[in-house]
């Protein structure tokens, strides 16, 4: 969780004051800091690099902004994909197809189509997959995402690598896959595995490079394939409680990168990080509108919900939140922060400790640059917000919030209906 710079009584946010980009952009809104963005990504990019030669794939899921997209395109990121839309957007910011890699489950003959055509790399996630890209093209670079069955995550929901999990080919049918696409015509060039996602500890990540390069052995041995890259998919989490401990980048990369260099004679590691790169570069901007105390729970309700932030509601996610203008105040009471959408499970925070909260006050929402606005919806027919980037005093807008002629746009009533 990072530190803020406090001026008078306000927190500052890439040189701005909270109270200034409110008032000037509405709320709520998505301020994103792009020192912070640049810095995140050059920490996990020196310390790998320096062991040895690591392809940085931001995980876009997390945040597909094209500014952001753009910014960690002009540092050297290559991009983790999941979907056709997410590879097409990065191309159109300037990402080549070289440095786009695929990683979709249940992907239709369509979408695969559109995946060769872009040129980019597939990783592959079962048998029908890759007979199905047979009957398009031979010619992908392909490798193959394998259930390792072990998971690590900070919610059952993100935990991707265990044995009943819907991601991959399972681990005891790994080899057979890699021979019947060698069998097919392919040339397969690497080996794909996540865990989950939000992880801190660096032991389950080398619990997974030790079955990964037993992966690699086996292929060696069995199929006489040799692999340019192992995929370490995703999952370093970031601290987003007080006092919380970060994920000790400079070991898991050491850790990590001598494994692999001892172990095998792969020579290229890729991982990818999204919400370690872009998490906290970002907070979340929400007025107060209402303060309202009961005999059981006081609430401060906002004006943004679970439609502009929804990962406390889904998956209980604990976020760090402030009052932005009364900030460093001594704080007085317990709080649930709580939003406009006309369902119980509406709420940013519980049970918080906060300075004496007013209407029109301004509450900060820390660390949600990943999996923010990009999981946002419409519901309740309440438009999507404003993001905003700042860097050292200078703003800008990178999306407009939608207005109701967005939500209607695509709806069309029959004639017959309006006689």
């Amino acid at each position: 969780m990072r530190d803020f710079e406090c001026r008078d009584g306000e927190m500052i946010i890439g040189g701005l004051s909270a109270t200034e980009i409110a008032d000037r952009y509405g709320t709520p809104v998505y301020v994103t800091d792009e020192e912070a963005l640049r810095n995140n990504f050059r920490r996990i990019h020196k310390a790998f690099n320096k062991q040895m030669s690591t392809r940085i794939h931001y995980a876009c899921k997390a945040n597909s902004n094209m500014a952001i997209l753009k910014i960690l395109e002009q540092e050297g990121a290559c991009i983790d994909a999941v979907s056709l839309g997410e590879v097409l957007t990065c191309l159109k910011v300037g990402y080549s197809p070289e440095r786009i890699m695929y990683t979709g489950v249940n992907v239709s003959n369509e979408e695969l189509e559109g995946l060769v055509e872009a040129g980019v790399h597939i990783n592959l996630d079962s048998f029908s997959a890759l007979r199905r890209l047979a009957s398009i093209s031979i010619d992908a670079p392909i490798s193959f995402r394998v259930t390792p069955g072990i998971g690590s995550g900070h919610h059952e929901k993100v935990i991707t690598g265990a044995k009943n999990s819907k991601f991959g080919v399972p681990i005891e049918d790994i080899v057979d896959a890699y021979r019947e696409a060698m069998d097919l015509g392919f040339k397969p060039k690497g080996l794909h595995a996540h865990i989950g996602s939000g992880g801190l500890s660096v032991e389950p990540f080398l619990d997974l490079m030790e079955i990964l390069l037993g992966v690699v052995s086996d292929l060696k041995d069995e199929l006489g394939l040799k692999l340019e890259f192992l995929d370490m998919g995703g999952g370093i989490g970031i601290p987003y409680r007080p006092n919380e401990k970060p994920m000790d980048i400079e070991e898991l990369a050491t850790e990590l990168t001598t494994m692999v260099k001892e172990e095998s004679e792969v020579r290229t590691l890729a991982v990818e990080p999204g919400r370690y790169i872009v998490a906290d570069s970002t907070v979340l901007l929400t007025r107060c509108v209402d303060v309202k105390r009961t005999s059981r729970k006081n609430f401060v309700g906002v004006d943004a919900g679970f439609n502009t932030l929804i990962r406390p509601a889904f998956y209980d996610s604990y976020h760090h939140v402030v009052i932005a203008n009364k900030f460093g105040r001594a704080c007085t009471e317990r709080f649930d922060v709580v939003g406009p959408i006309c369902e119980s499970g509406d709420y940013l925070a519980r049970d918080r400790v906060l300075p004496e909260p007013e209407e029109g006050d301004l509450i900060a929402v820390y660390d949600t640059g990943a999996y923010g606005f990009v999981m946002s919806s419409q519901y309740n027919s309440r438009p999507r917000c404003r993001e905003v980037l700042v860097d050292k005093g200078e703003i800008a807008l990178i999306r407009d919030k939608e207005d109701m002629d967005d939500i209607w746009r695509h709806q069309t009533i029959p004639a017959r209906l309006l006689g």
